[in-house]
């Protein structure tokens, strides 16, 4: 991603904090096919994926005033939102079924089972340098922030925020690869 395309999402946000309804459907027809793949790892039918895009992009549109980009993108930022979308919407779905919270929402294996669904994303990531690799996964898939990674890795938010940066084109180049 470039310094232009970081430009642009700061752009959009902006005109979404002022209100511009456009500016909220011009990051809809931008992000919402990789939300849509993202949350078909995170959700079983297609009315959950289309509402926790829905809900996404509708946290996008009333926080767009208060939302900080450590890296200027906006993508990382809707990942994280959806990812949290979906807990709650498991949550509510098991309260509503009567059941117990599922077991896997913040374990290892739900994480194991996105990756298995993303695989091409996993695969991306698993060619990266070790510790680029081990950010990735912290920060994308586990939903750390960069200070944590960080602490987590011994390592700056500098040098966690840089190697984001390197690691980032190549991997959305396979998130956002409509041959997937």
């Amino acid at each position: 991603m470039t310094s232009t395309d970081d430009d642009a999402d700061a752009a959009l946000t902006r005109r979404m904090a002022l209100g511009d309804t456009g500016a909220l459907a011009d990051a809809f027809d931008r992000f919402a096919p990789t939300l849509t793949r993202y949350a078909w790892a995170l959700a079983d039918s297609r009315q959950d994926v289309e509402e926790l895009v829905q809900d996404t992009m509708l946290t996008l549109w009333q926080k767009a005033a208060t939302i900080d980009l450590p890296t200027g993108t906006l993508l990382p930022w809707l990942l994280v939102v959806c990812r949290n979308h979906a807990r709650n919407q498991a949550r509510r779905l098991a309260k509503n079924a009567g059941d117990e919270l599922p077991a896997d929402l913040a374990t290892p294996d739900h994480h194991d089972d996105a990756r298995e669904r993303l695989r091409w994303v996993r695969d991306e990531i698993a060619a990266l340098p070790e510790t680029d690799r081990r950010i990735c996964e912290l920060c994308l898939l586990d939903g750390h922030t960069y200070a944590e990674a960080a602490t987590i890795l011994g390592l700056s938010v500098g040098a966690v925020t840089q190697r984001v940066s390197r690691s980032r084109k190549r991997v959305r180049k396979a998130v956002t690869n409509d041959e997937h």
